[in-house]
Formats: structure tokens, sequence, C-alpha cells
């Protein structure tokens, strides 16, 4: 069953963006980017061709230096996931991409001047859903979902809006999700049938991911008349 994955081109996002209001000043999230690299092992075990596309983090990994595509903003990632799109047979954005960026970013520090000042932000792309409009019925995307509340109903949405196979979905509670090496997740996969997971180690967890993964490339049993 391990072997379905050998060779498959598989594109892993991981960890944060910073996104810059000046030259030392940034907006970024709590993203480790644990998961994203838990997955991009195993799968590098496995003898898939992982192309790991990560933001910045300071995790000790076994995943080979030499394969990391390092970025920083949200836009960098966006731009060299691009450039893999044609040739991938998987894709998971497991990487946590702000949602927003600066309008504009000062070439200068800012200084510290009045009591309040206001930013304008716009909207960063939307790397899944990007690859959700052009995707091939051939190549599979497997999204992540950290919500806060409804947690299932908008996992959902994101299913549909960004034409993902399978979502995997969580919550920022205590020992899940941002800075923790356990994970408790649930994978709603497109025909809404859902699988509920325990509590594990991100490995473990990295692990029930990819065995839903398998299951997508099973082929379909033929109906006997």
């Amino acid at each position: 069953m391990q072997n379905t994955l050998k060779n498959k081109k598989i594109l892993i996002t991981a960890g944060p963006t910073r996104e810059y209001l000046d030259p030392v000043r940034f907006i970024s999230n709590q993203s480790t980017g644990k998961m994203g690299y838990a997955i991009a092992e195993t799968l590098h075990n496995l003898g898939a061709n992982v192309y790991l596309v990560s933001g910045p983090v300071t995790i000790t990994s076994n995943f080979p230096k030499d394969k990391i595509i390092a970025v920083e903003t949200g836009k960098q990632m966006y731009d060299e996931c691009k450039k893999l799109f044609n040739e991938l047979d998987i894709a998971i954005f497991c990487a946590a991409v702000a949602d927003y960026t600066p309008k504009i970013t000062s070439e200068i520090k800012i200084k510290k001047i009045e009591n309040e000042i206001s930013i304008e932000f716009i909207k960063n792309v939307d790397i899944a859903y990007e690859f959700g409009r052009v995707k091939t019925s051939q190549q599979k995307s497997i999204g992540f979902a950290l919500e806060t509340n409804n947690v299932l109903d908008n996992a959902a949405s994101k299913l549909n809006k960004k034409n993902f196979n399978c979502i995997v979905a969580n919550s920022p509670n205590k020992d899940e999700g941002f800075g923790y090496d356990t994970n408790k997740i649930a994978i709603l996969k497109s025909d809404l049938s859902l699988t509920e997971y325990p509590l594990k180690s991100k490995h473990e967890v990295a692990q029930d991911i990819i065995n839903a993964i398998i299951e997508m490339f099973k082929p379909v049993a033929e109906t006997a008349f």
C-alpha cells in the first residue's frame, strides 16, 4: 500500500509567512511548521518526490535541507508553488499563509512618532484556491482548516471553495495545532465522509493523513451486472 506514493510528485507548504511593514517589522502567526515537516519526512521516506516550500521555521527535521524551498512572504510562497502546479500529482497545503499583507511596505524603519497609526491591508493570494482552479482530475489536493469555532462547518466550506479532495480540520486547543508536538484531527473528504482521530503525535497524524491520501488512489471497484 505504501508504494502507491513512490515517485509521486508532491508539493507540501509548511510554516508561517511574514508580511513586512518595514525592513525590521512584520506580521506573522504561531505556526511552527511541525505538521508540514512531519508529513514531508514521512513521504520522503516512502520514496515520494517531495517539494517542501517552507516559511521561516526553527525546528529540527530529518527532511533533506537541499530539498527545502525557503520563502518568507505569502507572495513568495505562491510564486514558488505556482512554478510546480503543472507537474504535481498531489498538493498538501499545510502552511499558515497570512490572509492579508500590508498594502505598502516602508523601505525604512517606521519611527515612533504618533500615538496612533493606521495601516491598510490587502488580501494575499490564496495559494490553495488558485491550485484548485487549475488542477486536473488526476491531481489531488489536501487542505488544512485550523478553526476556533464551527470547525467542521468551516472546514466543509473551505473544502468546497478550494476544490480540495479532502481537508484536515483541527482547533488551536491545548496539545493541538500550533506549537505542540501532538495534534487531534478530523479528515473530511469531498464526499463529506468524516473520520475523527484521537490525540496523537504529529508524526502519527502525518501517517493518518498519508493513509487517507493513499485511499484516493485506490481504483474504483467495477460494478457487477
